[in-house]
């Protein structure tokens, strides 16, 4: 506010004529699918249980690494065919998976006495990352096992990322990553910006952004805008 208050001091920008749009900011991940997300799990979490062996005054942990056998199964059910043998090869990475968060738990029980600085951050990530992998084995057996369509908003797409959203635009193109609305004056400058939850319509959120510049400014603009849409002294008239 501060600069679009400079902005309209200097006469630069008067807030009078707004356009109102969206666009997306991607997330830094892969595309994702249930086979490369169980595999992340079981990387991330054999890379802690490696941590914890190497904890200063921790005890032995003994634990098997399924890194190897997730990581043939993740690539075999990228190339297999056939509904059945994709099944087996998921319930053969989801019960990696599985097992390996069971080792994990073991390893976080065999620290909790540690109280050093170190330890206490290994539990914290084992803490973050735990019910995120418990999300996404859910989501694989609901999806694959059982048959289920999930809704886009009950999917996790990224273990790294797990605010990212799935973004449809125009029908066809997914992102995953934020929708964002913008508001900009005549001059170019960003008024408002606004990060969205999921992936309301763009159409939807026209009049909540033209709102808040009126809160923001006192006064309706004279002039507003969007893709397929304009306005003068109060009025909307939505084009197509």
């Amino acid at each position: 506010m501060a600069v679009v208050g400079s902005a309209r001091e200097s006469k630069l920008e008067s807030a009078t004529v707004v356009r109102i749009d969206s666009t997306v900011t991607q997330a830094l991940m892969h595309a994702p699918t249930d086979s490369s997300l169980l595999w992340d799990a079981v990387r991330v979490m054999v890379r802690l249980l490696s941590q914890a062996s190497r904890l200063p005054g921790a005890p032995a942990i003994v634990w098997r690494n399924h890194r190897r056998l997730a990581k043939k199964r993740a690539l075999a059910i990228q190339y297999s065919r056939g509904k059945e043998r994709k099944a087996k090869l998921y319930q053969d990475l989801i019960a990696a998976t599985r097992a390996t968060v069971t080792a994990l738990q073991h390893a976080g029980q065999c620290l909790a006495a540690c109280a050093t600085l170190e330890a206490e951050v290994w539990r914290g990530q084992v803490r973050h990352y735990l019910p995120l992998i418990e999300r996404i084995i859910t989501q694989t057996e609901r999806r694959v096992l059982g048959g289920e369509a999930l809704p886009a908003g009950d999917k996790l797409v990224s273990l790294f990322e797990p605010h990212a959203d799935i973004i449809v635009k125009g029908g066809r193109d997914v992102h995953y990553g934020h929708k964002i609305n913008l508001a900009t004056g005549r001059s170019g400058l960003i008024l408002d910006v606004v990060v969205e939850a999921g992936n309301p319509a763009d159409a939807e959120r026209f009049l909540p952004m033209l709102e808040r510049h009126i809160a923001r400014h006192g006064t309706p603009p004279r002039q507003a805008a969007s893709d397929g849409g304009s306005g003068e002294s109060g009025e909307l008239i939505m084009v197509r």
